[in-house]
């Protein structure tokens, strides 16, 4: 039966499998040998013929040597040393068992029986890397190179290929030190394939190619938007590998973010790998202070410093930035728009059960009210004007917001009798973030719900009013909404933990009304297909949608939506009244108008 070629199975690819690709033919072999020769024969002057047949022996008896690369080189040795054909063909033909061959062999059967050829590739490729990956020899690898003092000319085909690179993506993490690992990690990104390398923390090690890469995660980062950025992050997070590629990350972002198209991009990304290392336990306050502008204010750098590594603000730093931004002269608002040192106010501000020294509040509610609402001009690095116009009524706000938020005296009810103030108040952005953080840490207390008589409690009450004034505050919203969402209210029973759900329900609806409608159409998009929500949830979903929806449509909605209402437990069973079939409408005005994509 005719073998399968190696080349329709996996192309150029390291073992037996790829012999003929790999290995090439014999007349290839001897050109190499005798190109190469003159070297071994000068080496090993003088050395004994003896020893030389028995080394050679010794590899001629280990199996399948026959396909390995050396061959030629050894045998020119060994004959060179005066040693015996009739052992060299016993030697090989004795320990040929032609595990290539056989493999292709058995991969025909398979094809031959109506796997896919495809299949039966992916098969061969998977067991070949696991082999590899069980079995690497970092030091047996990095003699590669000593031995043949120039690049493999498999190396290079092996990279060619997606399945070979991820396999040399898997060895770099597990033997960051192997040298011929790393240098194929600078081959490929040299090849252009430096986007798949992101997650490998060898690259790290190489300034070049780290420089490489950090330029095309950053790019694809800046290009796709807010959603791109959640989705690569992590990726991007790289950077944290260590204090030197964080400091070159910051610095190389640090510049760019001056740049006046597309700068507060870049420094909207600097700030979530800051806080990305933050959340892995690494204290980077001091490189963020070093590459902003603190560094002039040594007094005011000191005090940031000190309140960043403890993660908790304290009077006694907070009364030296107080006093220096009341000054005649103040530092620029730039140094405390930093978001780690603006989320300790949150905290001390507007956690319930936060406490804060009465006489030093006022400094707290200064500062932050000065970072989120101070403007300044500045021409050729020279401040020529500070616009404080709106410092005092938003110091106001956030002090009404706090003082109604922190006092553990009033209850749901006195909450109501103030909704007209606070909804003044949550105009502002920095209070309607505070009022936000204050909702989460209130409603994710466990008993929260159970104590609640009103339909809509007050707090998600307050989340509605925050979509409909805060754009930006839109996927915070609905990451809250979403928690509480999947959360197990055990201590309801099963009717108020459903009428809960579809009060949650109610809030992404009027979320999704303000605006942001492909998150949330796609997260109940989500809970449909994994199967793991109340299918009459997602009936009042559908039904509440199409109440405050009307042509015309984007084609990303229907795409999302329409699929929904097309499923088997969904289509037909949503009850109308009268002759008005809302569900019926939606489909048909979506078949005449919209090319559906599977």
């Amino acid at each position: 039966m005719r073998p399968v070629d190696s080349r329709s199975l996996a192309g150029p690819a390291p073992g037996a499998i790829m012999a003929e690709d790999y290995f090439g033919n014999t007349a290839e072999w001897g050109e190499e040998a005798d190109g190469g020769q003159q070297q071994e024969d000068d080496s090993g002057e003088g050395e004994d013929d003896a020893e030389v047949q028995q080394e050679c022996l010794h590899k001629f008896s280990t199996r399948d040597y026959i396909m390995e690369p050396s061959i030629f080189n050894t045998l020119k040795r060994y004959f060179q040393a005066g040693g015996s054909p009739e052992n060299v063909i016993q030697l090989l033909s004795e320990n040929y068992t032609a595990v290539a061959q056989t493999v292709n062999l058995l991969a025909e059967w398979l094809i031959q029986t109506g796997v896919e050829p495809v299949q039966v590739q992916e098969t061969v490729e998977n067991h070949l890397k696991s082999l590899l990956i069980k079995h690497f020899d970092p030091r047996k690898a990095d003699s590669i190179f000593t031995e043949e003092g120039e690049t493999p000319a498999w190396l290079e085909q092996m990279i060619a290929h997606t399945t070979w690179r991820d396999l040399f993506y898997k060895l770099a993490e597990a033997h960051p030190d192997c040298l011929m690992l790393n240098f194929t990690v600078k081959l490929i990104s040299d090849a252009g394939y430096q986007g798949e390398i992101t997650s490998v923390s060898t690259a790290c090690q190489q300034l070049e190619v780290f420089s490489r890469v950090l330029r095309t995660s950053l790019a694809t980062i800046l290009d796709g938007g807010e959603e791109n950025l959640e989705k690569n992050l992590p990726e991007f997070a790289m950077v944290c590998h260590g204090e030197h590629t964080y400091l070159f990350a910051q610095a190389m972002m640090s510049v760019l973010a001056q740049e006046e198209q597309g700068g507060s991009a870049v420094r909207r990304v600097a700030q979530e790998v800051q806080r990305f290392a933050q959340e892995k336990g690494h204290d980077a306050s001091q490189i963020t202070l070093a590459l902003g502008t603190a560094a002039s204010y040594p007094r005011a750098c000191q005090a940031l410093g000190a309140m960043l590594s403890k993660g908790a603000l304290n009077p006694a730093d907070i009364t030296v930035l107080f006093k220096m931004f009341t000054s005649m002269d103040p530092p620029p608002v730039e140094l405390i728009r930093v978001p780690a040192f603006l989320d300790l106010f949150m905290q001390s501000l507007f956690k319930p059960g936060a406490r804060i020294n009465q006489d030093h509040k006022h400094k707290y509610i200064h500062i932050l009210a000065y970072a989120a609402s101070v403007v300044e001009t500045w021409k050729k690095n020279k401040r020529v004007s500070i616009n404080k116009d709106e410092l005092k009524s938003t110091s106001k706000a956030v002090e009404t917001v706090h003082n109604l938020c922190c006092n553990e005296n009033k209850g749901a009810s006195e909450l109501v009798a103030e909704l007209s103030t606070l909804y003044q108040c949550i105009r502002f952005p920095v209070v309607a973030m505070g009022v936000l953080k204050w909702v989460d840490w209130t409603v994710s207390e466990p008993r929260y719900f159970q104590l609640q008589t009103d339909h809509t409690p007050v707090h998600l009450a307050l989340l509605d009013e925050i979509s409909t004034c805060h754009q930006l505050l839109h996927p915070q919203v609905l990451q809250l909404l979403v928690k509480l969402f999947e959360t197990e209210h055990s201590q309801l029973d099963v009717m108020e933990q459903l009428e809960l759900k579809k009060t949650l329900l109610d809030r992404m609806v009027h979320l999704l009304s303000r605006g942001y409608v492909l998150p949330v159409v796609s997260y109940i998009r989500q809970c449909l297909e994994e199967l793991d929500t109340d299918i009459s949830l997602i009936r009042y979903f559908v039904t509440e949608v199409l109440d405050v929806i009307a042509p015309p449509y984007t084609s990303d909605f229907v795409q999302l939506f329409l699929p929904i209402l097309e499923n088997d437990s969904i289509a037909g069973t949503i009850k109308t009244e009268g002759e008005h079939d809302p569900v019926t409408e939606f489909i048909a005005h979506c078949k005449s108008n919209f090319i559906m994509v599977n």
